[in-house]
């Protein structure tokens, strides 16, 4: 008989997480599903910092701006009302524009940083924080319960979306990102009491 999946994945509470006093809660989330936190720091990140966290080939980048136009079609807008917000219908320079708040935005105030260890950690961990859109998550989720913003508002208003938490979505990336923001930095091991065999 195979044994579940133990597994590490990298959260990071973003600035309006920090900022809405969430932190606690956030890790209440994870440690309440048996999940451990094995790695964690405040820290603030740099502009260039931010840049390498997040991928630049131009197929994410594009991704970034067919997710925006779906949003605008899923809402009732459409591709004239994506270039009114951003000068232009070409869905990679709006992944690009997209992208660009995205840094800002994440670079902009102090986040926390952590490693979270456990059964399937880095679907258990997507399941807690819920969609990326906090307009689409379930009440229950992290962003379900403490986030309404929209991707429409956020485009209006020329920013990122307010979402609270990044999460690893897959084990490949989450080794690459515990590697980036930790990098020689201690990971703990440790028995959680009544939980570890």
């Amino acid at each position: 008989m195979q044994l579940p999946k133990e597994e590490k994945t990298f959260v990071m509470v973003k600035p309006d997480g920090v900022q809405k006093g969430l932190i606690g809660e956030i890790i209440k989330r994870f440690e309440q599903r048996d999940l451990k936190i094995v790695a964690l720091q405040m820290f603030q990140a740099s502009l260039e910092e931010v840049d390498g966290h997040y991928p630049k080939d131009e197929k994410w980048i594009r991704r970034l701006g067919e997710k925006t136009l779906a949003t605008y079609e899923k809402s009732g807008r459409n591709i004239d009302d994506v270039e009114k917000d951003f000068g232009t219908t070409d869905l990679a320079k709006v992944g690009v524009t997209v992208r660009g708040w995205l840094i800002t935005y994440v670079a902009s105030s102090p986040m926390v940083k952590m490693v979270v260890q456990g059964v399937h950690a880095v679907d258990m961990v997507r399941k807690l924080v819920g969609p990326t859109m906090p307009s689409l998550a379930e009440v229950g989720t992290i962003r379900g319960d403490y986030s309404t913003d929209s991707a429409i508002s956020a485009n209006v208003e020329k920013r990122a979306v307010f979402n609270l938490a990044h999460a690893s979505e897959t084990p490949e990336e989450a080794a690459h990102e515990i590697e980036y923001w930790f990098g020689k930095q201690p990971i703990f091991t440790y028995k959680r009491f009544g939980v570890d065999a």
